[in-house]
Formats: C-alpha cells, sequence, structure tokens
C-alpha cells in the first residue's frame, strides 16, 4: 500500500505528535550512527523534545566537539568579518577612481573647447593658464627630441667619416705596395740587360801539330 505524501506543518494532536517525534528521532540517531560508522565522519547529534527533554548521540566526546564547533564557527565569522570589511575598501576605492575619472574628463573636455559657454571669466583663465603650460610641456619635448635626433646624426657622420678614412688609408697602402712591385720587378730587368757576353763570328781556330 502506497503511503501518501505528509504535508510538512505542526501536527495538531498532542498523541499522533508524540509518536512522530519518536519514530523520526530514533530514525535520526540511527542515521547520524551509520554515518559515523560508514564515513568515518565525526557526528554529534543533540535532540530536544517539546517537553525540554535530552536526547543525544556522538560518535567522540561531545564537549570536544562542541568546542571544535564553536572554534570554528568563530574563525568562520571572523573570517566572513574581514572578507566584508575588505570588499567594503574596494567598493570605496572604485567609487573615488570613478569621481576622479568623472572629474578628469570634465576638464579634459573643457581644455577640448567643449562646454565652456557656462564658464566664468575665472574659469576661462583658468583653462587657458593649463593650454599654456601643456603647450610649452609639448615645445620642451618637442625640442629634446630634435636635439637627440641631432646627436645621433652627428654620430652616425662622425661613424661614416672614419670609416672613410679607414677606406682611404688602406687604398693609398694598396697602391704603394703596388708601386714598390712594379719598381722591384723594373730592377731586375734593368740588371738582366747590364750581363756582357762575350760573341765570336767565324770559324774555329784550327791548332796544327
Amino acid at each position: 500500500m502506497v503511503r501518501g505524501k505528509i504535508e510538512m506543518k505542526k501536527i495538531e494532536n498532542a498523541t499522533s505528535r508524540q509518536v512522530t517525534f519518536s519514530k523520526r528521532r530514533n530514525g535520526l540517531l540511527k542515521k547520524a550512527y551509520e554515518l559515523s560508522v560508514l564515513c568515518d565522519a565525526q557526528v554529534s547529534l543533540i535532540i530536544f523534545s517539546q517537553r525540554g527533554r535530552l536526547y543525544e548521540f556522538s560518535s567522540s566526546d561531545m564537549k570536544k566537539t562542541i568546542e571544535r564547533y564553536r572554534k570554528y564557527t568563530k574563525d568562520h565569522e571572523t573570517s566572513n568579518h574581514d572578507s566584508e570589511i575588505y570588499l567594503q575598501q574596494l567598493k570605496q576605492e572604485a567609487s573615488h577612481l570613478i569621481t576622479k575619472i568623472d572629474h578628469l574628463e570634465f576638464h579634459k573636455r573643457r581644455l577640448l573647447g567643449q562646454g565652456i559657454a557656462s564658464c566664468s571669466l575665472e574659469e576661462l583663465q583658468e583653462i587657458d593658464s593649463q593650454l599654456q603650460r601643456s603647450l610649452g610641456k609639448v615645445r620642451e619635448r618637442k625640442a629634446q627630441l630634435f636635439s637627440e635626433q641631432v646627436e645621433k646624426l652627428k654620430a652616425k657622420e662622425k661613424q661614416l667619416l672614419d670609416e672613410n678614412v679607414k677606406l682611404h688609408q688602406k687604398s693609398v697602402i694598396e697602391t704603394w705596395r703596388g708601386s714598390n712591385e712594379q719598381q722591384e720587378k723594373c730592377r731586375v730587368i734593368d740588371l738582366n740587360l747590364d750581363v756582357q757576353t762575350d760573341l765570336f763570328i767565324g770559324l774555329p781556330n784550327r791548332h796544327c801539330s
């Protein structure tokens, strides 16, 4: 026979309520015991009846379990409190950054000439001063970059001049060596031409016996 679904509300009949309590209590204690044995879990169960009677089960010392629970909840609450403080700090920093960004965007639009129709004379003078300072910094940076570029070009020019001098010296040395070799060849030829030889033309002399 299929049991009907039990409506989850207080049982008004005292007798039925007591019977249900006894059955459910015993079942809950049994499940707690099985959980501690099967899963090697530290389980403690405390039940107070409507009349204030205590029923309990603990797989280990109840006091030690309660102390462990209190320490855990205390540490957990401290951690949550620290997290909430850190979260509030992040929110404040984010709000401050948003305000700062809005302020910078406002001044940026003013410097670009947007929304200046409502500016007072003092505000316009301040904007003009800021633009002059910015223009001065731009010119200063431009001059610095130009100077650095000139120095690089001078260094490159010096490098090319040094290389040209080295190439010229090398060319002169090679030309000098070639001239000396040519002079040496000519001197050898002249020496060969200066050698004297005796040449006799005619029949050889015959000796009479």
